[in-house]
């Protein structure tokens, strides 16, 4: 069968910027940043960071308690930002339920709060005795997805994705190859991630934390920097309602952006040390599937994390597909590192972008790091500019790579 066409009818998110399109757009306008400096991770020790990116206050309403407590943090968060998309989608609840509605939905983990508090106590006791059954459901790996099922009462398909930091970027990839190719007509897309000490030790004993500003937690982290030295971890959620274009445009939906290309490949050799080539495999396989040449894409929002060995293969990766004239920023700067959410949260950016008409810079880039390729880096202000394309791409542990291509809504 020929390809459906793909399009973005709902968005909702929780994120260090803000809840909502508005604000996380004002917010990347202005280079805002909401990297903060975290006092009780002092309590642990060989936690060498300091800094992380908490989620703005968000709030759920309309459940009950009994319906929320099978969900740590990570799956509440979820929660806010599909209740957000879902109206802002204009979804019948009973539509939802209907079966004709997929759902793909990730995290790199499941609640580490909750995770914690039930081995310490497990440990402490030496015994289940007083644990409680609904723990597991907390920090299971595929909590979001579960619990987003269970709540809204999804019966069409369901697919959870674990792959670190593309979690959400694989599930919106999965969503809209459901829609193409005619497994669904709608599907809810995305992925959240908590900010936990545990995380941040993880990422510290891999020594790719930032640890120097902690005097100054907004100056970092420093993607494409001379001066980087590390990411700094995020949390929030991002999800993002697809709809097949005719059904959409059928019901007078509002359309955020059609979603005309999606790549994503693995590397298939180191865990954690990216591979350039691989990398450029999936943005190449992106542009294949939009039928697009490197020429067509206005703007690319990087992973650029601000690792060293991320930053350097990345922009070789970049620079071997796109060349050096095509803009290239991330909004990482802004937000740190939201993990498994940050393909949705970003992809979701990129809509206020295409709105507004401008494109952000690296908000702490100042000095591009001669080792990196040469790109084309939005630094100081932001650049008036509409793109009719743009470039979301995000790579994760195990060689695990995504793009995804976003077409500006009033040229569909």
């Amino acid at each position: 069968m020929a390809k459906r066409r793909v399009v973005v009818t709902g968005v909702g998110l929780v994120s260090p910027l803000g809840n909502d399109l508005d604000t996380v757009t004002a917010g990347l306008a202005a280079g805002r940043s909401g990297v903060q400096y975290m006092d009780n991770w002092g309590e642990y020790e060989g936690v060498e960071t300091r800094l992380g990116a908490p989620a703005a206050p968000w709030a759920i309403s309309g459940f009950t308690r009994k319906q929320l407590r099978t969900m740590g943090p990570v799956a509440r968060m979820a929660t806010c930002a599909t209740q957000a998309a879902i109206a802002d989608a204009g979804l019948d609840p009973d539509f939802v339920r209907s079966g004709d509605v997929g759902l793909s939905y990730g995290s790199t983990d499941g609640s580490c709060s909750a995770e914690e508090g039930y081995y310490r106590k497990l440990y402490a006791t030496n015994s289940f005795v007083g644990l409680l059954a609904s723990s597991y459901l907390k920090f299971m790996s595929h909590t979001c997805a579960a619990n987003l099922a269970q709540l809204f009462g999804i019966t069409g398909r369901v697919v959870p994705i674990c792959s670190a930091c593309t979690s959400a970027s694989q599930s919106i990839g999965q969503g809209y190859e459901s829609i193409a190719y005619g497994m669904e007509d709608t599907m809810i897309c995305g992925g959240a991630e908590e900010l936990h000490f545990t995380v941040a030790g993880v990422f510290d004993l891999m020594l790719a934390t930032s640890v120097g500003y902690h005097d100054r937690p907004t100056a970092t982290p420093r993607p494409f920097d001379r001066d980087r030295d590390g990411m700094v971890v995020g949390e929030g959620a991002g999800t993002l309602v697809l709809e097949e274009y005719e059904r959409a445009k059928a019901r007078g939906a509002h359309i955020h952006a059609e979603l005309v290309g999606y790549g994503t490949n693995c590397d298939g050799g180191h865990l954690t040390s990216p591979s350039d080539t691989g990398m450029a495999g999936a943005m190449r396989r992106s542009l294949k599937d939009a039928g697009l040449s490197p020429a067509d894409i206005g703007y690319i929002n990087a992973h650029g994390t601000g690792t060293e060995v991320g930053d350097l293969a990345e922009s070789r990766a970049t620079h071997a597909v796109l060349g050096d004239s095509v803009p290239v920023s991330s909004t990482k700067s802004n937000t740190g590192h939201t993990l498994g959410g940050c393909g949705a949260i970003e992809s979701i950016f990129v809509f206020g972008l295409m709105r507004d008409g401008f494109l952000p810079p690296t908000r702490t880039l100042e000095n591009p790091d001669p080792r990196c390729a040469p790109l084309d880096h939005i630094m100081g202000d932001p650049r008036e500019g509409t793109p009719e394309f743009v470039m979301n791409n995000n790579f994760a542990f195990g060689g695990i790579n995504t793009s995804l291509i976003f077409r500006r809504p009033d040229r569909i």
